[in-house]
Formats: structure tokens, sequence, C-alpha cells
């Protein structure tokens, strides 16, 4: 989700941003992450999945993750006094339906929630590094 709300609704719809480096960055980060991970996904399901995919898989996010994520909190900051001049996809108040929506304060909400949010799925991903790569250098061992 937070691809589809990076790519259009901040670094399409806030054209300022488009040249910055952390989109550069955000998107190198993506690009050879899903590399990756449909590289590992096609050779599982032909059931013959090279070790130096699985350890890439379990091993380069330790680098890209948080690149990606630094892309994407550096693209957002970098959108917000646009994104409060031009007062994009906010709604005030009076209006027929009573309700009002600031887009500047959502960027900033999502922001923060990277907080709680990235650690969480940061230490998930070493747990399975850990589950993954031990179960494999053990069965090589076996061999």
């Amino acid at each position: 989700m937070s691809r589809v709300f990076l790519t259009w609704a901040v670094t399409h719809s806030v054209k300022e941003v488009q040249n910055e480096d952390s989109v550069l960055l955000f998107v190198v980060a993506w690009t050879i992450t899903e590399i990756i991970r449909y590289s590992f996904y096609t050779f599982s399901l032909l059931n013959h999945l090279p070790y130096l995919i699985k350890w890439a898989r379990y091993t380069l996010f330790i680098v890209l993750y948080p690149m990606g994520v630094s892309g994407e909190l550096l693209t957002i900051y970098a959108a917000l006094p646009f994104v409060r001049q031009a007062g994009l996809y906010s709604i005030s108040l009076p209006n027929k339906y009573n309700f009002s929506f600031d887009y500047y304060t959502f960027l900033i909400l999502v922001m923060i929630s990277y907080i709680p949010i990235f650690p969480q799925l940061y230490f998930h991903m070493l747990h399975q590094r850990r589950k993954v790569l031990s179960h494999a250098e053990e069965h090589k061992k076996s061999e």
C-alpha cells in the first residue's frame, strides 16, 4: 500500500518533488527488492531455488529496507510545504458534509506511523532471515 501511496498520492501529485534525490533512493530500493522477490518466487515455483537468490531475499533487505523507508520519508517531508501551500486534497469547513480533512496533517501522521511500524516489520524480516538461512545452512551441512 505504501508504494501506491508514495507513487500516486505524493510523487505524482506533488510535481515539485519528482526530481528529489529521495525519489531515486526509494525507487532504486524498491526495484532491487522486486527483482530479488520475484526471482525468489519464480525459482521457488520451479522447485529450483539457488541459494544465492534465497540468501539475497533474506539478506539484502537489511540495507534496502532502511534505504527505501528513508527515501519515502524524505520525499513526504519534501512534499509538505507544497501540499500546505496548495491545500492539496484538503477539504475545509463549512461544506455540505460537515467534514474536514487536512492532507498536510495526514502526511505528518503517515510519517509518524513509520515509528512503530518500521521496527516491527524489520525485526520480523530479521527473524525470518535467521529461521530460513539457519535452516538452509543445517540442510547444506547434512548433505
